[in-house]
């Protein structure tokens, strides 16, 4: 039976993250192999993965990376905020989005949930895949992600002139609507991007209201008419990116500062599409 030094239980902590008594454990039952004793720590490690795969994982970290015209957002989540601020768990997120613009994955596979469970034999916390998407960016992107991964946003640009996006204003403009829909969540890029049947629920929804409103029962259905409308631009302005009233001064909408930008540069400058994760959210 080899003799295993407190040194040797540590050089195997360093490489593999486990815990000293596991190392130990490890350790003894390969007689001092190293080899063999990471292989049974590994083996021990994806045993007690299957054991946690049953709790609640309501926290979490979201990421966003962009590369050519390619980007790829990921939300991962795991039991406890400690877990979410980890830098093992940071590094995690950042290697699954190299991974899976390097390979072009699209989708949840076995490589990306391997990775997953290779830190769940280390940190012995439960961790699941809340969310992947792959986004198609147009002529530029922009990224943003914000606190400790609290939010991640892509915002995707195109222009009839794609050297605009050189411009160190453009670039500004663009990051700063990052930043905008990190703030305001739109839920909509345009009022052209909204589904047919919210318009006709929220219609309906404004139409009662006026309807029951005493001081507007004796106005002409013309009159009524425009107050419904009314009420549905006001709320696109609430719920739409390129009608919001922009971060940086509410007395433009983004498309207004979009447009300007634009015009400044003799190009054309507009959001092509945007996508918004939260962490914990599936």
């Amino acid at each position: 039976m080899a003799n295993i030094s407190a040194a040797d239980v540590k050089k195997l902590r360093d490489v593999t993250g486990a815990g000293m008594m596991d190392c130990k454990k490890a350790l003894t039952q390969a007689d001092g192999d190293f080899a063999q004793a990471e292989k049974i720590l590994k083996e021990m490690g994806l045993a007690a993965v299957a054991k946690r795969q049953d709790r609640a994982t309501e926290n979490g970290r979201v990421f966003v990376k962009a590369e050519g015209h390619k980007a790829v957002l990921l939300s991962l989540s795991c039991e406890t905020d400690f877990v979410a601020k980890n830098d093992d768990f940071k590094k995690l997120g950042e290697d699954m989005c190299d991974v899976i613009l390097k390979k072009g994955y699209t989708e949840v596979n076995d490589e990306l949930k391997g990775m997953v469970d290779g830190l769940i034999a280390i940190i012995k916390e439960n961790m699941n895949i809340a969310r992947l998407q792959v986004v198609d960016v147009a002529d530029y992107a922009a990224t943003y992600v914000h606190g400790e991964g609290a939010v991640a946003v892509l915002v995707s640009f195109s222009s009839d002139k794609s050297e605009i996006f050189e411009n160190d204003d453009v670039k500004e403009l663009c990051h700063d609507l990052a930043l905008h829909a990190a703030a305001y969540k739109p839920q909509y890029l345009n009022d052209k991007a909204v589904e047919k049947s919210y318009e006709d629920e929220q219609l309906s929804i404004f139409t009662a209201q006026v309807a029951a409103d005493e001081k507007l029962a004796s106005k002409p259905e013309k009159v009524k008419e425009g107050i419904i409308r009314g009420k549905l631009s006001k709320l696109y302005k609430e719920i739409c990116f390129e009608d919001q009233a922009f971060v940086k001064d509410d007395t433009k909408s983004v498309k207004q500062v979009c447009q300007e930008m634009g015009k400044k540069y003799g190009a054309k400058l507009e959001i092509s599409s945007y996508v918004v994760f939260q962490a914990g959210l599936n």
